[in-house]
């Protein structure tokens, strides 16, 4: 009997292929939006830890200092006193035709406890390394990738200068966080970056808990930290990113669910007949169970397999962009490949599975609890699909009032309020049906007296057929909410960076060095440049800065210590404050007192008035917070004090930026031609940038970082794109009898296809309706909630009437698209033909 069945659904497949392939579309597509993201992420991720175990090695324990780095003097004074498991690190970031790399210099004789990677290969070639003149050891990929070979002179590029290394080695080791490694010899570093007798840190492998000797030898402006610790938080700062990526993506997947379950769903209903017979001829209900979920499992398994395939592909390109947005907003990254794991598999085949196998469990139940003679008529099925909505609608309302009180709840916690937003999304979800239901009979009785017969027999068909309309309809609704949700939430994030942007940007033209901060010293401005500039008639007032990473009771974070203009205050948006702006400033420059960003204040649940700890070169010392600032430069957190200060606590004399302000009447092009003219004569680069080109260039960075999101929204609503022609093809395929007869009652075959093609804009006006509310709704939450508690960010709500209509358009079209097929089907079948065969 078993077999009789599964002949008589296979034969079935035979005649209608579609079906299936729909299916498999479906969980295809889930799938590998699901493992690209992941992949991309895990792919990234894998890279930078790899790195940061390369450059850590076996160290258990490092030394770091301030800004300025650490005398290596203290080094030799270490092994004198026998901690003979201790090795010197110089690091900074350096160019190689184009490219970023992590020049990480060592002490051969030092390494060997430490990092094999950064050892040559033969004691013969100690000596080679430290006597060959800017000697360097890549990674085999890196030097295959630039074309370099061994021994071949190579063009560095640091903060602005060049000097000439050579390739003494390329370590075959297929590590993807060697790919952004530089090695060479520590005294090489220390030239290439203008850091003579400086150390960036000294690694150490302790056995046990640091000895009360070691700790005494230490100067106060040196610290003793876990390498665990530091590398964790290295990590970190990535996490809010690679999440709201594995969100959109399960996104995706959860639309890719209704897919699943709309093809399952038609699957069984359109067999009912079929199914029905089987009853007759003996099979019993649990077997017909246990063959729709067998069918399901099938499905499942070849969809997930090229839903892996697919998303490895696609995985390849995303992690392209992730990359990019690593390096511009974080730091060095460099990987070229996403291998496809067996975990990924794993996860695939079970995220696959488990979706399918839930969407075809209702099915499933359909077919066996159903008695035959119902499942012959049609309307018990209508019928039935009626009776459920209200409890739909119920469920839906539950969740949308449990989500938002999960939304309102004071927490941080990121899952919770993803949870909430899944909820939201849900909720929303099941009112569409009864929406639908409603719209179509809204339609009829108000526009009846206007509309011709075949409008009111489209109108009246999409909520004759609402067991398939309904779900089709919830999944177009679910993916345009979604791109409206985003599309919002980009646009009010876009605005808010552009406003802050130009009250930071106070000054006309701004002075830097070239290269980056946040590994080693930072970049800095030659000494007497400041004075030199101010003394062009042009300028009326310039401030500077310096940009350094400390180490704090928060952690490590980025200070700026500032030399301020008169507008200077302006630039600064305070979200709390002790006093009024300018107060601020003139409070900071007598006492140990600071101002924090936005995304610190709420990672750290730090306030105005609360301390915040920094070790400097004279110890810890305690500085007050005076204001909680705007900032959307970094989301790892941004102290600002004033230079006096800094200079009080810190031995670092250096300046990294300038910024001018002009006389009155003054062009900029002028001005800048002028210090190009005074620059030329100093034996240093220096970027000269007006405001309006960092703007410019900020909003660009802003850009690509959400390049990645926008293309995930586009995937998704093609998932449910795929969803909807299901739709409407099997409701097409399944009332062909119907269309039949209207076609031998006079209906012209343009007629019929024009009644198809009403149906799909119906559904698409419902969609877009429905989905606004509900993006709008996505929004707040993603804005208000996800972005708060993912970055520390908060930000002006922008809803922009170009979203919506994009997203009602987008409805539209994916919904008149879909509905073109199908009736192009109809009009072309003939009549006699499925007469006959009913």
């Amino acid at each position: 009997m078993r077999l009789l069945a599964a002949k008589a659904l296979w034969r079935d497949y035979q005649q209608r292929p579609w079906q299936a392939v729909m299916a498999l579309v479906g969980i295809a597509l889930g799938v590998a939006i699901v493992i690209a993201v992941d992949l991309a992420n895990s792919s990234a991720t894998r890279a930078f830890a790899l790195s940061l175990d390369t450059v850590t090695g076996r160290a258990t324990h490092q030394i770091i200092g301030g800004p300025a780095g650490i005398d290596e003097t203290l080094y030799a004074r270490l092994r004198q006193a026998g901690w003979r498991d201790s090795a010197p690190v110089v690091e900074g970031y350096v160019r190689i035709q184009g490219e970023t790399f992590t020049l990480m210099g060592v002490d051969p004789f030092a390494e060997a406890g430490f990092r094999d990677q950064a050892n040559p290969g033969s004691g013969g070639e100690f000596g080679a390394l430290l006597t060959t003149p800017g000697a360097i050891v890549l990674a085999e990929a890196t030097a295959a990738r630039l074309g370099l070979s061994l021994d071949q002179p190579v063009l560095l590029s640091i903060q602005g200068r060049e000097a000439t290394a050579r390739v003494l080695e390329v370590i075959a080791d297929d590590t993807p966080g060697l790919e952004g490694l530089v090695f060479t010899d520590i005294s090489h570093a220390q030239r290439f970056l203008q850091r003579p007798g400086r150390l960036d840190r000294i690694d150490l492998i302790l056995p046990g808990e640091v000895p009360a000797e070691l700790l005494a030898m230490l100067p106060p402006d040196v610290e003793l930290i876990e390498t665990q610790v530091r590398n964790a938080a290295t990590l970190q700062l990535t996490r809010a990113f690679h999440i709201n990526l594995t969100a959109m993506s399960l996104l995706a997947l959860l639309v890719g669910g209704f897919l699943i379950y709309n093809a399952m769903v038609f699957s069984v209903l359109r067999r009912r007949p079929i199914l029905a017979r089987l009853r007759f001829q003996g099979v019993t209900r649990g077997q017909l169970f246990g063959m729709v979920l067998s069918e399901a499992l099938v499905l499942a398994v070849l969809g997930s397999a090229v839903g892996i395939l697919l998303g490895s592909l696609l995985g390849q390109w995303l992690l392209q962009f992730m990359t990019r947005t690593i390096r511009d907003l974080y730091f060095v990254l460099s990987v070229t490949e996403a291998p496809l794991t067996t975990v990924l598999v794993l996860k695939g085949l079970l995220l696959g599975l488990g979706v399918t196998l839930l969407a075809a469990l209702s099915p499933a139940l359909e077919a066996a609890r159903v008695s035959p003679a119902d499942a012959l008529r049609r309307s018990h099925l209508e019928s039935s699909a009626g009776r459920l909505l209200p409890w739909l609608s119920l469920a839906g309302l539950l969740m949308i009032v449990v989500g938002a009180v999960m939304v309102v709840m004071p927490s941080q916690s990121l899952l919770l309020g993803f949870v909430a937003l899944f909820l939201l999304i849900l909720g929303g979800a099941f009112w569409v049906p009864s929406l639908l239901s409603l719209a179509s009979r809204s339609l009829g009785q108000s526009l009846g007296n206007w509309l011709d017969a075949v409008s009111r027999v489209a109108i009246r068909g999409v909520r004759a057929g609402i067991s398939r309309t309904g779900l089709a309809v919830a999944a177009l609704t679910v993916a345009v909410a979604a791109t409206i949700g985003v599309g919002i939430m980009v646009a009010s994030f876009r605005m808010t960076v552009d406003v802050w942007l130009g009250q930071t940007l106070q000054s006309d033209i701004y002075l830097s060095a070239p290269g980056r901060s946040g590994l080693g010293a930072s970049p800095r401005l030659p000494e007497g440049l400041f004075d030199a500039v101010l003394g062009l008639p042009a300028m009326a007032e310039v401030s500077a800065a310096q940009r350094v990473p400390v180490q704090s009771s928060a952690g490590t974070v980025e200070l700026m210590a500032v030399t301020p203009a008169e507008r200077t205050a302006m630039g600064y948006h305070y979200r709390s404050q002790s006093m009024d702006a300018r107060s601020i400033w003139q409070v900071m420059q007598q006492q140990p007192a600071v101002t924090i960003s936005e995304p610190l204040a709420w990672r750290t649940d730090l306030r105005v008035g609360d301390a915040l700890t920094l070790r400097t070169d004279q110890g810890l010392v305690d500085f007050e917070i005076l204001g909680v600032f705007q900032e959307y430069g970094s989301d790892r957190g941004l102290v600002t004090m004033h230079r006096q200060q800094y200079d009080r606590w810190w031995a670092d004399g250096s300046i990294a930026s300038l910024g001018l302000y002009l006389h009155e009447g003054v062009a900029v092009a002028e001005a800048m031609d002028a210090l190009r003219q005074l620059l030329s004569g100093w034996d240093a680069e220096v970027l000269v940038t007006s405001s309006g080109e960092i703007r410019e260039l900020s909003m660009e960075i802003f850009d690509r970082t959400f390049a990645i999101t926008h293309i995930l929204r586009l995937l998704t609503v093609g998932v449910a794109f795929v969803g909807i022609f299901s739709a409407l093809t099997a409701l097409q395929m399944e009332q062909v009898r119907e269309n039949a007869l209207l076609r031998a009652t006079g209906m012209t075959p343009w007629q019929l296809g024009r009644m198809v093609v009403s149906q799909s804009l119906v559904l698409g006006l419902v969609a877009a309706v429905a989905a606004i509310p509900l993006g709008v709704m996505m929004s707040v939450v993603l804005i208000e909630v996800i972005n708060q508690r993912s970055f520390g960010w908060s930000m002006q709500t922008l809803i922009s009437a170009r979203v919506l209509w994009e997203g009602a358009l987008l409805a539209f079209a994916a919904a008149l698209l879909a509905g073109l097929y199908p009736g192009y089907r109809m009009a072309r079948t003939s009549p006699a033909l499925h007469l006959r065969s009913s």
